[in-house]
């Protein structure tokens, strides 16, 4: 008999359980969405002609950019399910001749979310051939024009200007007390712009360039049996009599004779810029914060290490989740509105949240120095103060940006 009497003592309890866990189960479906939410984004890459690489660890994947976007749109999945949000990224890759076609095709199928991987030549044109409710992330050009006077109000750019790459250098070497630079470019316009970009740097930061010269690009083979003996006799000719100088800052955004400085100069200096100690926005070397197990993860997900192009490209595509995670939104303008909003920060492995520009729809992020073996530095460097962020000492202020297209933003 007393375990009919428990029996009859439980059942209340038990009927109150019961209407507690429809209680629960009722807010629970009420407060899940309506309807799930399909964010739809699409990589395009260019895949422009090119010579080899100088060195054949640096030889393109063929996943390149592409591996990064499935890495970002699994971690986009993971907190998307919880949400009713699903995510699918559609890869295209072209030559450019193609590439406004195919650019065209993903409008045309509907999506509007479009990480870019090419020049700036190409993503202008995507973006005045976009609808206008299409947002497009640029992931490749460093071109400075983009953030200033050629910005478009429909293009957010991840990857880092020249600008910010090259004050990331300036700032560790004036650190350092490496003020007096020898500047090394290339004959191409690519070069050029670039050099010009490290004597901003040189002027913003207090360094001197107290020699130049121009590495002519004669085109031929890059690569011989013989070569390394043409090098240990040309370069060190090439960079005699030079003035005293602290450190060589190579400008070769072409990839045709910085590799070759390090050990070939006449006077024994560092080099930094294109060789040497170089400014990454990623690095296989790259450990800390956190760093190591999306190095793990990319790594078993492609079989090789992450580079500067595959990072950036997850970092877009996370960009896109997170902001449609906080918006519970997939609308373009919804996402690109809150993206340049105060609230928005996103962790991306490098100690600090990274967040954008409102004046230009750049990325703020801290930039690696690695010298290829290990992450020497990070910009931006101690003592390098600004009034709003000590990543806005990195590229464009808003003083120094020309762009018009994102008046009104905060």
């Amino acid at each position: 008999m007393p375990s009919i009497v428990n029996h009859r003592l439980r059942l209340p309890f038990l009927s109150r359980c019961l209407v507690l866990s429809l209680t629960v189960l009722g807010i629970a479906v009420a407060s899940s969405p309506a309807a799930a939410q399909d964010v739809r984004a699409a990589v395009i890459r260019v895949d422009y002609p090119s010579l080899l690489p100088l060195s054949r660890l640096d030889l393109p994947a063929d996943n390149r950019g592409f591996a990064g976007a499935r890495l970002a749109t699994d971690d986009n999945r993971t907190t998307g399910q919880f949400l009713g949000q699903s995510y699918a990224t559609k890869e295209v890759s072209v030559p450019p001749q193609e590439t406004q076609a195919a650019f065209q095709a993903l409008m045309d199928a509907g999506i509007r979310l479009v990480v870019v991987i090419g020049n700036a030549t190409d993503l202008i044109a995507m973006a005045d051939g976009a609808p206008d409710d299409a947002l497009l992330l640029n992931a490749a050009s460093g071109d400075i024009t983009l953030r200033s006077g050629s910005c478009r109000a429909n293009v957010l750019h991840i990857a880092p200007s020249d600008a910010m790459r090259t004050d990331a250098v300036a700032q560790f070497l004036v650190w350092k007390r490496w003020t007096d630079w020898f500047l090394i470019e290339g004959s191409n316009p690519r070069d050029q712009a670039l050099g010009q970009a490290y004597r901003t740097s040189a002027r913003k930061f207090g360094a001197k360039i107290t020699v130049e010269r121009i590495f002519e690009d004669t085109g031929g083979s890059r690569v011989s049996d013989s070569g390394h003996v043409l090098v240990q006799r040309q370069i060190p000719v090439f960079t005699q009599d030079a003035a005293a100088h602290d450190v060589v800052v190579a400008a070769d955004a072409s990839d045709v004779f910085a590799e070759y400085l390090p050990y070939h100069l006449w006077d024994a200096a560092p080099v930094a810029g294109s060789a040497g100690l170089r400014p990454l926005t990623w690095a296989p070397t790259h450990e800390s914060w956190g760093a190591t197990q999306i190095q793990r993860r990319f790594e078993a997900l492609a079989g090789r290490s992450m580079t500067d192009i595959d990072y950036q490209t997850w970092l877009a595509l996370r960009v896109l989740g997170e902001a449609a995670t906080r918006t519970s939104s997939a609308d373009p303008a919804t996402l690109r509105d809150y993206i340049l909003s105060p609230d928005f920060e996103l962790a991306a492995f490098k100690g600090v949240p990274v967040t954008f520009r409102p004046w230009n729809g750049q990325l703020r992020q801290p930039i690696l120095l690695s010298n290829g073996r290990m992450t020497v530095s990070v910009s931006p460097q101690d003592g390098f103060l600004h009034e709003a962020s000590p990543l806005d000492t990195l590229g464009l202020d808003r003083p120094e940006s020309d762009c018009t297209a994102f008046e009104g933003e905060n």
